[in-house]
């Protein structure tokens, strides 16, 4: 599910301010090298060599973000002289000034822009056209340049210079709380994104995401050669997530699962290659033959045309507002490098290379011939989402359904079970109690979301659809993903000793938690895995999922190079790019485990679309949880989920290395599911009810 966390909107102005700026047309520095040497040199006399280092640090930072407009080269020298603190007690009052002071701001902006987008992301809600104008509004849009304004940034800056990733590893084991509070404040102001190229990227992300939103595919009207339907009356799928998951769901549903399978990989290649009817998107009204990609009204063909490459006129919209920012981060002249190396904190190149490690190993032929041998036939494209390894597989989805719906009739009693909820994963009941009370759930428009707080005193919020009839299974399970995000946001901001810690090294953390969370559904509907292999089925559901979205990630880091070596590209070209890319993946990495060339179900990601360059955060989060759950085997569940997520906002490889030991891999992943399929191969391969 898409989660709106830091990485977007959170407010999008932490995400813009992340990297240093210099503008197009001031490429030589205002402040003269001279004066910098000569304004540090009269601060540093009487200091030490590591606190010299630590002067010329934030001094050369408000150099390089300094402007003519911001006072002459004498006004630089006397402002660091006159507000640089010497005082290591002085610095502390100013820090903790600055984080409460920016906790406020930074948390009623949140406040802000989530209520603002409350029509377009509640189903309560009536749509009116002015609806999508306010969901774009970013509150925090001028926080930038009315700090540099008014000092303030200068101020932090100067006293809690910024560290880049390599001295921020090198410092990693010496750094006490503290001293990684005062460096994640020196991430605070490290550039100058004019306050309108803010708000032109909100506006983007806000009409993708409406986009996106809006993307139902109503398959109680699809109809076969002999317009014969073949799912509930009433059922309306969001793509690309509620449509894989009804796919999902059917693999123990026999020869009709199967038509179901083929019937939503048919709407799904339309949608890729923008050849569906636009007038059968998020319209109850018309029947749909994905087959022959007919369109009729009461049983009469009707005149269709297609989409008019809106999907992909999207996904340019997005890399055109993205590529705004470039001028102002120097250091990261693309939003690939801010995604990566500044955003996620890993080089693109190390994502890149262990997601081709893991998709050419051995493991995935192997694995792929055990999902054969089970379904009793040859694989599929869309059995990249087989789902058999998982328990609930072998369970009556509509028993699920039942229960769910009989549970949690409304988003109300989901909220109040939350304490129950969190007892029974081990949480101590004041905990439990504490963290629910931070959160509140709300009915979604779309599939669901989990939005955080940024200010102690808000709540965080669940975002989830439930239906006239209550929430089904797949809802469910999807809302225990959520309740992992928000459980996360509210430890890394209540339970945290600095607000400037507050939150996780990069999303694929609140990612792994939400995974680990998920898979803990069916225990917490009262179904226990008691099944001797059930670690083994874990270990390659886990390497499957992996396995799957690391091919889309792969597509998505692509397309994006592609989109800055052709930055004049027209939707049509970048359509024809995307489906090339995503063909080209599946060729290398799928085709051979799969016996089918030039599929291009790997672009279906609505993320793609909608959320730029996330998806590299769900394979990333994946082998954290891998980790993490391996780890967590034999201890304290919740203690040590308190533990590990109050470390807070620390660099990635760190934070892992104190959670569990050690740092993000593959090899542990490979290990276990070479030993997985030996236990699972040593059981009958074919599981009684299972093959399609």
């Amino acid at each position: 599910m898409k989660k709106f966390v830091s990485l977007l909107l959170l407010p999008s102005v932490l995400v813009l301010t992340q990297c240093q700026e210099v503008k197009k047309e001031t490429t030589v520095q205002f402040i003269p090298q001279a004066a910098i040497d000569s304004v540090i040199n009269r601060i540093v006399a009487d200091y030490d060599e590591e606190e010299i280092f630590y002067v010329s640090k934030g001094i050369t930072q408000v150099a390089s973000l300094w402007r003519a407009s911001d006072g002459t080269v004498a006004d630089f020298e006397n402002f660091c002289e006159t507000q640089y603190l010497t005082d290591g007690s002085a610095r502390k009052k100013l820090f903790l000034r600055l984080s409460d002071n920016f906790e406020t701001i930074i948390g009623h902006n949140n406040m802000v822009s989530l209520q603002l987008k409350e029509p377009v992301h509640l189903s309560t809600y009536e749509l009116v056209d002015v609806d999508e104008i306010f969901a774009a509004y970013e509150p925090g849009s001028h926080f930038t340049d009315d700090f540099f304004t008014n000092k303030i940034a200068f101020i932090t800056a100067l006293n809690f210079p910024n560290y880049t990733l390599k001295e921020k590893s090198s410092y990693a084991n010496r750094w006490d709380r503290a001293e990684w509070a005062y460096a994640r404040m020196g991430d605070m102001f490290t550039s100058r994104v004019p306050a309108e190229v803010n708000q032109e990227v909100a506006e983007a992300l806000s009409a993708a995401d409406n986009y996106i939103s809006g993307y139902n595919i109503w398959v109680g009207n699809l109809v076969d050669d002999q317009m014969q339907t073949h799912f509930a009356k009433d059922m309306k799928l969001l793509s690309h997530w509620n449509l894989r998951d009804e796919l999902k769901a059917n693999y123990n549903g026999g020869d009709e699962g199967l038509l179901k399978q083929q019937m939503i990989y048919e709407v799904m290649l339309h949608i890729i290659n923008q050849e569906i009817p636009e007038s059968v998107i998020d319209n109850p009204k018309l029947q749909w033959n994905p087959s022959t990609n007919k369109v009729y009204k009461d049983g009469q063909e009707k005149a269709a045309t297609p989409e008019p490459d809106t999907r992909y006129q999207t996904l340019l919209n997005n890399f055109n507002a993205m590529k705004l920012i470039d001028p102002y981060t120097p250091e990261y002249p693309t939003f690939v490098q801010r995604a990566f190396d500044g955003g996620m904190e890993i080089s693109q190149a190390d994502v890149e290379k262990a997601f081709i490690d893991l998709c050419s190993s051995e493991q995935v032929k192997k694995v792929a011939d055990l999902i054969k041998g089970r379904l009793g036939r040859d694989l599929q494209p869309f059995d990249i989402w087989y789902d058999g390894f998982k328990a609930r597989s072998s369970l009556d989805q509509e028993m699920l359904t039942k229960m769910t719906r009989a549970k949690y009739p409304t988003t109300e009693a989901f909220e109040k079970d939350i304490p129950n909820i969190l007892i029974k994963l081990g949480f101590k009941p004041d905990i439990a109690k504490e963290i629910a009370s931070h959160i509140t759930v709300d009915p979604a428009r779309g599939s669901g979301h989990a939005w955080g707080a940024s200010m102690k005193g808000d709540k965080a919020h669940l975002r989830t659809r439930i239906g006239p009839e209550g929430m089904d299974y797949k809802g469910y399970n999807i809302a225990i993903h959520e309740l992992g995000h928000n459980v996360e946001q509210t430890i890394s901001l209540y339970f945290v000793d600095y607000y400037m810690l507050q939150g996780v090294p990069n999303t694929a953390f609140t990612e792994a938690l939400a995974f680990t969370f998920q898979k803990r559904d069916l225990e917490l509907l009262g179904f226990p895995n008691m099944d001797p292999s059930k670690d083994a089925m874990e270990v390659l559901d886990t390497f499957w999922g992996s396995y799957e979205i690391m091919g889309v990630s792969l597509v998505d880091m692509a397309v994006w190079k592609w989109m800055y070596e052709h930055p004049d590209a027209t939707a049509v070209q970048l359509k024809e790019t995307v489906i090339a890319s995503a063909k080209e993946v599946w060729n290398k990495y799928f085709a051979g485990a799969f016996g089918v060339t030039d599929s291009p179900i790997l672009a279906i990601y609505s993320h793609m679309i909608d959320n730029p360059l996330y998806l590299s955060n769900y394979p990333v989060g994946h082998l954290i949880d891998f980790q993490l759950d391996g780890y967590l085997k034999g201890k304290n569940f919740a203690d040590e989920v308190l533990r590990i997520y109050t470390q807070g906002d620390l660099i990635p490889q760190y934070w892992m290395k104190e959670a569990v030991g050690s740092q993000i891999n593959i090899n542990p992943l490979l290990e276990a599911t070479e030993s997985a399929l030996k236990v699972v191969t040593n059981r009958s391969e074919a599981q009684p009810g299972e093959a399609n």
